[in-house]
Parts: C-alpha cells; structure tokens; sequence
C-alpha cells in the first residue's frame, strides 16, 4: 500500500542532539529514548517520523510543530522555494504576506526567515536520523531476534541515508556549516564548522558505506529509500563538485558517470505518460520515480510539500484543472521558463487563459502563467482530497530516472569517462520522444552534435521544471548570480540584472551565529 510508512509514524519523542538551544527544546513531550527503543515496530515509527520530518510541520497540520520557527512550515515547501523562488521557473505573488520578496530578487540576508526555517528543518532531521542511529548500534539491538535485528540493521541504514540528504542540502544551500553525528554528546554541545568540502567527502563516504546495505529496487517497501537513491545521489554530489570543491577533476564526472550507470542497471525505466509522474497516482510511477517523499491527504496534510506547490499554481478558473478546491493563486510561471517550450512539446504543461506570460509586475496574479505539471487528479482524472480541509495526496519524486539521464549527459560533454555520445544522445532522445510523441522524429529527436551544455540547461528546465533542481543547475553553469543570463526581476528590477555572487551561498542563520562562535559567514 502506498502510505504504510506513514501508519508506522506514531507520536514519539526522544531526546535528540542539536546545534541550538532552540532545537534542544524540541520536541516537547515526555516520552525518553529508554521508554521508546523497546520494540522492533516503536524503531520502525521512528523511522517513519524520520521520513515525514520532509514532509510534515508537525503531528498536526495547524499546530504541535516539532519546532518553533518564522512561519511554521516543513521541510520540503523551505526547500522548494529556495530552489525555486529565486529563478527564472517560479514567480511568486505573495512578496510581502509570504515575505518571499528577498529570495525572489536575490537580496536575502542572515535574518531572512526561509533562509533561517530551511536550516533549522534540515538540521531537525539531522538530529532524528542521529538519535535513531545511536540507539540502533549492534550492542543496543542484540536482544531482539535474529530477524528484528536485520529489520533495525536496515532502518539503521536508512536513517544514515536520510541524514546523508539533509547534509547534502545543507552542503548545496549553506556550504560551510555546523556537523554533528550520532557519536557528539546529546544536550549542551556545540559542535564545529565543517568547510564545504569537508561536507561533501563526509557525504561521500556515507553514500560509499552504505549504498549496498539499503533494499534493492525490488525488495524496497514503497516510500523507503532503495539502493539507487543513493545512486543518485552520490551522481548528484558529483556532477556538483566543481561548485563545492571550487575546482573541477573529470574523474568526478567520471564517477557521476559510474553510479548513473548502477542506477539505469537496476531496471529503471521512463514513464510513458509525464504528466502522471505528479498527479495523486504517482505512486503507481516506480519503473521511473527512484525515491518518492509520501504524501497524503489524511495521514501528512501540511501546508506545504506537494500541497503548497498545487494549490499555489491555482486560480478561480485552473483550480479543477489541478484537482483542488483552495485557489491559493500565489505561484506562476515566468517568461523565460515557457518560452523554452515549443508547443509540440508535451512537458510544457501552463494554463495561460487570462494571463501574460511575462511578469510585468511581480505582485500581479495575471502575469505569468500557472503551471498544470503538479496535480492533485488520479489517472481516472478525479480529484483524491479536499484541500480546502486537508492537502493533497500527490508524492514528491526526490529523485526520478529522467534526472538520471540528464545528468549521466551532463557529465558526459563535461568530459566524464564511462559513457558514449551515442548513449548519452540517445537516453535524452528518450525523454524528447516521451515530450513530442508522434511528433519526435521531425519535431524533437537531436542529433548528436546538438548535445551540447546551452541544450542540456534548458533541456533540464523542460524536463524538470519545478521539482526543486532549478537554483542548483544554474549555479552549475554559472548562471545563477551572473550577467550570463539574465531573466525578469532577476536583482529586483524588471529588466533584470547581475547580483553579488555571495547569493550563491544561503547565510547560515543570524541566531545560529550567536549560538555557536564556531560560525561564520563571508560576505555577509
């Protein structure tokens, strides 16, 4: 069943190493590690916590937080709007009533609120993962059979996986930053700076040692991370290392090359029809969907995660399109993004009745137009949820096989061993005949000298607009801060500009800084 990790997420609290006083006062319950480490099916909860922590604010969707913060929401819509907001796919309404005016024009600071939530979220669920992993060593699990302890050795697995990709997000949004693991002291401990590349070797090592122990493709229980989310995300962390390390070896690309290769052996396979890779069926998408974060009306209503990004896209007139009845009309489509698309291509899926597509104003809900990619339909086209009450019951595909594709391309024109032009060619011609149907051969099919670094950056904007890669690949080719590319409202004015290169870099909390004397921030 598809939500059966969540059923196992069970109100549980446990006393958890953290970074700030403010996390060491979360969560506020009674229950002890010694009183919950005491069943097999208690671990699993916890794991399921671990997972939701992505996804979910708290136990309910308008209080009980697991944390205090600005606004109050979970990981996954800080995530997405950082990723987001600030590019040239997402234009946001609410500037000043969501207080996203900053992030949309490149002009945050350390007391920037999703700046200052998203680090507090990620290290939230660094500090689950690490409570989980210190209870479930050999010593601590001996006691329970002989397969109980295989089930904990891989829930243990798991939650280094889990802290593995929010240190990763961590490395990506923040670079240099606190580190502490399950083998620092709980409580009064402020624990050192790591340097991004400190960062990144630590998160490869995890990925190194544990990769081989999480469930194969075919053995993972829905909603759990298999094998090949460490796959990718180790081809991820690879293809991102000049950027990290700020200096750039092929051998890295090289090793891109290798995991998306173990990826693609697993059996992955692309999806017939894009537009079911979002809606509320995607569940039923694991031939292509690698490592999905569960999401469900009842079980995980927030006001974020796949929620805040469908009904953000909605309005009065697109709001049965999306499947939702709560017309939140505060994300739209900029320019730059759909003029990427011709019209045989399927991927560019916008509502564009009584709307511009560029972005006179930015506070003005007729400029830009909404995307229909995200929708809270099933396959029968029938909307699953209430969102005016609850949310949506659509999953977040954190890693899918297409990115796959893309990046193995990617490393491939960066001068990355392992492949062919032949191969990478074809695995994009794979995704552009999904996009152009019977249009593909006249239409959409490249050809090999097509496959160049300007075709993969808006290939990659085709194919993965909104999904929360946007701010990452920019900064990759350089084209985030730059004059390079410029887009509307880029800078804070409308014709765009250059912006200092420090955005490139998130600010590590302003309260964090006077926490911990470990901290620093340059150019800020």
């Amino acid at each position: 069943m598809k939500k059966t990790l969540y059923l196992a997420a069970i109100v549980l609290a446990t006393s958890l190493s953290a970074c700030t006083d403010d996390l060491d006062q979360m969560p506020n319950t009674s229950t002890t590690s010694s009183q919950v480490y005491t069943t097999a099916a208690n671990y699993k909860a916890v794991l399921g916590k671990l997972y939701a922590s992505f996804v979910i604010a708290g136990q309910e969707k308008d209080g009980n937080k697991d944390l205090s913060s600005n606004l109050g929401f979970d990981y996954m819509r800080y995530y997405f709007n950082l990723q987001e907001c600030g590019t040239d796919e997402v234009a946001s309404t609410w500037l000043e009533g969501d207080k996203l005016r900053d992030v949309t024009f490149l002009n945050w600071d350390a007391n920037d609120p999703w700046v200052s939530d998203m680090y507090y979220r990620a290290y939230y669920t660094i500090a689950l993962a690490n409570e989980l992993i210190r209870n479930a060593t050999d010593s601590k699990i001996s006691g329970f059979s002989d397969a109980e302890q295989a089930s904990l050795r891989t829930y243990r697995t798991e939650a280094r996986f889990l802290r593995a990709l929010a240190y990763y997000h961590v490395l990506d949004l923040y670079r240099n930053a606190p580190f502490v693991t399950e083998n620092d002291p709980v409580g009064a401990f402020i624990p050192p700076r790591y340097t991004a590349e400190k960062l990144f070797q630590y998160i490869e090592s995890e990925l190194l040692a544990i990769n081989e122990s999480l469930p194969a493709r075919q053995t993972v229980e829905y909603g759990h991370a298999p094998q090949a989310a460490a796959w990718t995300l180790l081809s991820r962390l690879y293809l991102n290392h000049k950027v990290y390390l700020e200096k750039e070896d092929a051998a890295y690309y090289t090793q891109c090359i290798t995991w998306c290769n173990k990826v693609i052996a697993a059996g992955y396979t692309i999806e017939g029809d894009y537009a079911k890779l979002f809606n509320a069926d995607n569940h039923l998408r694991t031939n292509e969907i690698i490592f999905p974060l569960v999401v469900d009306a009842t079980l995980t209503s927030s006001w974020g995660a796949s929620t805040s990004i469908i009904c953000g896209a909605s309005n009065a007139d697109s709001k049965t399109l999306l499947g939702v009845s709560s017309e939140w009309n505060s994300f739209r489509t900029r320019g730059e993004l759909t003029n990427k698309f011709d019209d045989d291509d399927r991927r560019g899926m916008f509502y564009t009745q009584g709307q511009t597509q560029f972005i006179e104003a930015m506070d003005n809900q007729v400029h830009g137009y909404l995307s229909l990619k995200w929708t809270n339909l099933n396959d029968a086209g029938e909307a699953v949820s209430n969102t005016a009450k609850d949310g949506v019951s659509t999953d977040y595909p954190m890693f899918r096989l297409a990115d796959v594709y893309l990046m193995l391309a990617e490393a491939h024109v960066r001068g990355g061993a392992g492949t062919s032009l032949d191969i990478a060619t074809g695995y994009v011609n794979q995704l552009r005949e999904r996009a152009y149907g019977d249009n593909y051969a006249t239409k959409g099919q490249i050809t090999k000298s097509a496959l160049t670094l300007p075709f993969l950056i808006d290939e990659r904007a085709r194919e993965l607009y909104w999904e929360g890669v946007r701010r990452t690949d920019l900064i990759r080719f350089g084209m985030f801060t730059t004059a390079d590319y410029i887009w509307q409202w880029k800078g804070g004015i409308k014709e765009g500009k250059a912006v200092d290169k420090k955005y490139n870099i998130y600010p590590i909390p302003a309260t964090e800084l006077s926490a911990n004397p470990n901290l620093k921030n340059e150019n800020y």
